[in-house]
């Protein structure tokens, strides 16, 4: 690796106080509509198209509209995402449980369901799990804790589509985790997934959304949790010119315990700023939701010409604004998000952004990685 992550110094490799068959999310394997490559091999790149930027993450490289589609984070050895791989939800005793492999130190590889009470069990519509706290040698029988990784899972009310995130709050920058997101081959019945794009007139997507939060400059992890919404010009699909808008609104943050603290990030957000002419001071312009809950500034998207395909898959960039009172407007955050369309009628959309940018709480060596995912409903 080009770059050590670093741990926070109190999650070595110290023994612990004594008192102290499901639906599959995984990489494709070789065969057709595959990319023949390991989980999450140094050799894998982006798939190759003629596509404009940025490009599909690493997954099925003969995609079709009638065809299962997997997209998992590229691995990035600079910033530890895409280590996660053979993402599985296990639910086949009702047990409820989450699978994670190649992620050191996270127990033995199963996450459990966060408790409502002491954690975060549910955010939205999307379920929350997390790496065990303790492990035990096997020979000697001594319990050595574990750092602190969790998940978040996503599954459409059909089942044609599904996403999943893991990341890390043990680590000074960003951590080992990955996602995945994907078209299944099934939906809940049993009928075979496919996408049949309109040809004329727009569409309007509604739903949940979900993420986490992780750092560099610091350690911890954060949770966030809002609507999502897409605007779909499908006259445009087959006509290279494709129009597709993601917007998340009303997104409250929360600690790792579920405490929320939405309102002491925007403090910080508007904390002593001046106006440009350096003699009037401004104060952010507070976003609500609807139970007038204060909320992060709206993600907006960057609107392109070749955001999408035939095959259903959207890949584009999002960008945060920061408003104030006397008009002038910084961007918070910027990143890029991809989706994947499925259904007879285009019914519904999957996806998963990556947003990074300065934390204000913090000095400007401080910077946050928000990675969330979305199910989006035609309405």
């Amino acid at each position: 690796m080009t770059r050590i992550l670093l741990l926070i110094l109190c999650l070595g490799f110290v023994a612990a106080c004594d008192s102290g068959g499901g639906d599959v999310l995984q990489s494709p394997t070789t065969g057709e509509g595959t990319d023949g490559g390991t989980d999450g091999g140094t050799d894998e790149t982006p798939i190759d198209s003629t596509r404009g930027t940025p490009d599909l993450p690493p997954g099925t490289t003969n995609p079709t509209p009638n065809s299962q589609i997997v997209r998992r984070e590229e691995r990035d050895e600079e910033t530890g995402g895409g280590y996660a791989t053979n993402i599985r939800y296990l639910n086949d005793e009702g047990q409820d449980e989450f699978f994670v492999d190649n992620i050191a130190f996270d127990g033995n590889n199963i996450y459990t369901r966060g408790d409502p009470v002491t954690g975060v069990a549910q955010l939205g519509s999307f379920a929350v799990y997390e790496g065990a706290e303790t492990t035990e040698d096997p020979v000697t029988g001594t319990t050595l804790r574990t750092f602190t990784y969790r998940a978040i899972y996503g599954r459409s009310t059909t089942g044609e589509t599904e996403f999943a995130i893991v990341r890390s709050g043990s680590y000074v920058d960003y951590g080992f985790g990955g996602f995945v997101y994907q078209r299944n081959g099934f939906d809940n019945d049993g009928n075979e997934v496919r996408l049949v794009l309109p040809d004329d007139g727009d569409a309007r997507y509604t739903g949940d959304y979900a993420g986490i939060r992780v750092f560099t400059g610091r350690g911890g992890l954060e949770y966030v949790e809002g609507d999502a919404e897409m605007i779909v010009d499908f006259k445009d699909f087959k006509d290279g010119n494709r129009g597709v808008a993601l917007f998340v609104s009303n997104r409250r943050l929360y600690d790792i315990n579920g405490t929320e603290i939405t309102r002491a990030y925007l403090d910080a957000l508007g904390r002593g700023d001046e106006a440009d002419d350096g003699t009037t001071t401004r104060s952010l312009v507070l976003e609500t939701d609807a139970d007038g809950n204060p909320v992060l500034p709206r993600i907006r998207p960057v609107i392109s010409p070749d955001d999408a395909d035939s095959n259903g898959e959207i890949a584009s960039e999002i960008f945060e604004i920061a408003e104030f009172d006397n008009g002038e407007t910084i961007e918070s955050g910027e990143g890029t998000y991809y989706a994947i369309i499925s259904g007879d009628d285009a019914g519904e959309i999957v996806g998963v952004l990556v947003m990074t940018g300065n934390d204000p709480r913090f000095d400007d060596s401080t910077t946050y990685q928000e990675t969330g995912g979305f199910i989006v409903y035609r309405q």
